[in-house]
């Protein structure tokens, strides 16, 4: 315990040392390190709309304001939140709970058990085989003359044939291009008939032919051996671990007896806590990461509230919004605010348009799909939207007039179109809906942070600020 508290302490003083508070934000210090490793990492090498450092302070001054607004809002005491935050940190600090001699270990494991399981069964079998497929439904017929064909093989092999040539030419299982060969083979791998006949053959025999679900075999076997030694399947061992998520039960082996040692003093949850605060007390990057971690947790709770879900649900405030600045959506083209469709029968021309008519551009989908395509006859096809020119080839045809091609719809021979053309621009917002939610968020977050920088105080150290990725490491 004195280790630690003298290791922060120290740690801490180099910080103020090393690394100067850069600015402050609701009275809160920032570190340099941490305003350089924003920059850094959101102006690396592929980004497009790079900043320059004076151009980025304002930006992570906003950040910074936002956050101070949902620890205010107490949006970090949340569960949601602190379920969210555990999981990503952990993804972190899980791992470093663990060392290549924890995962060795593991894997001498896995290799002791493998072996001792495989040897007890008689080790492995080095086969071949040459297979006449068979299905356990054949008739008599089937089942004889198959029979006649792998007896005839099998006293082929007896007087001098060559197996493997024997195998590519007769065998319809995959391993006829191979000569046969299936590998190495252990105990509890294939089906019992096969089994039996195969761990009963020593090197070098061939067995008399074998009836199992899948045909007839013979079965030749090249050699036995007992398990591989460890040096040569550790690498397949290791991959295995890491693909069957192994490593993870290493970890919760690790933590389950460090609970057990510490007598019910410690829960899983706390010595998590207590090795991230250990590791960001020594560690930059980590400590980076993981404050990034919870404050873009934080950054989006708060927008998602103040903007992004407020804009998308707002409907009164964006048709108010639009309405304000509707001269921005006037288009440079007219549109066709309607519907290309496609059906079987010429009486369906006149239902479908007497389907929406009157009925909200909205609410005409729902409509056609309950009137006309509600079970498991579709007697419709429909293309619905605002089309400009070139957008759709029968709207093209029979409203803009244009000299165009108009592919068939196999199965609808009827073309028609339906619905008004808009030649100054949109009716309402909801035609353009994601234009107007796009700049309805920007204002409402241009609103949103001026007030907050009416509200909180911030401060940036001009002087520190220079010193931004000019300074020694």
């Amino acid at each position: 315990m004195i280790a630690a508290m003298l290791l922060t302490a120290y740690v801490t003083s180099a910080q103020t040392i090393d690394d100067p508070v850069i600015m402050r934000v609701n009275g809160q210090p920032v570190l340099r390190s941490e305003f350089e490793y924003s920059f850094n990492k959101n102006n690396a090498d592929g980004v497009i709309d790079k900043k320059s450092i004076e151009e980025y302070v304002d930006l992570f001054v906003n950040y910074k304001l936002k956050v101070a607004a949902a620890l205010d809002a107490h949006l970090d005491t949340l569960s949601s939140f602190k379920k969210e935050f555990a999981m990503y940190r952990d993804q972190q600090i899980r791992p470093t709970l663990i060392t290549d001699d924890d995962v060795e270990a593991e894997a001498r494991k896995i290799y002791t058990s493998t072996q001792q399981r495989i040897d007890a069964g008689g080790g492995l079998r080095d086969l071949s085989h040459i297979l006449l497929r068979l299905s356990q439904k054949a008739t008599d017929a089937e089942e004889k003359t198959v029979k006649e064909r792998i007896d005839s093989i099998y006293q082929a092999l007896v007087a001098g044939a060559d197996f493997a040539d024997m195998a590519k030419r007769f065998s319809a299982d995959g391993s006829a291009a191979k000569g046969g060969e299936l590998g190495k083979v252990q105990k509890g791998v294939t089906v019992k008939e096969f089994e039996d006949a195969a761990f009963a053959l020593k090197k070098g025999e061939i067995s008399h032919p074998v009836r199992t679900p899948f045909g007839w075999h013979i079965i030749k076997m090249n050699d036995q051996q007992m398990f591989f030694p460890y040096d040569s399947v550790r690498t397949d061992i290791l991959r295995f671990i890491e693909q069957r998520g192994i490593r993870e039960g290493i970890i919760d082996g690790k933590l389950d007896q460090m609970v057990k040692a510490s007598d019910g003093k410690l829960t899983k949850e706390s010595i998590l806590d207590q090795r991230a605060d250990s590791l960001c007390a020594v560690d930059g990057e980590m400590s980076n990461l993981i404050r990034e971690y919870h404050d873009g947790l934080l950054l989006y709770e708060i927008s998602n509230k103040h903007v992004w879900d407020k804009a998308a649900k707002d409907e009164a405030g964006l048709e108010q919004f639009f309405k304000k600045n509707k001269k921005k959506y006037v288009w440079s083209e007219p549109r066709y605010k309607g519907m290309a469709y496609h059906v079987k029968e010429q009486a369906d021309v006149k239902a479908v348009r007497n389907c929406v008519k009157g009925l909200p551009f909205a609410q005409w989908a729902e409509a056609l799909r309950t009137t006309f395509n509600n079970d498991s006859v579709i007697r419709i096809r429909v293309e619905k939207g605002i089309f400009k020119k070139g957008d759709n080839a029968l709207i093209d045809r029979e409203v803009f007039k244009k000299d165009t091609t108009v592919v068939a719809t196999k199965g609808y021979p009827i073309d028609a179109v339906y619905g008004k053309m808009l030649k100054k621009g949109p009716e309402d917002y909801t035609d353009v809906k994601g234009l107007v939610v796009a700049d309805y968020q920007e204002a409402l977050e241009k609103e949103w942070v001026a007030e907050l920088r009416r509200k909180y105080s911030f401060e940036v150290n001009q002087e520190v600020l220079k010193t931004v990725n000019h300074h020694e490491k």
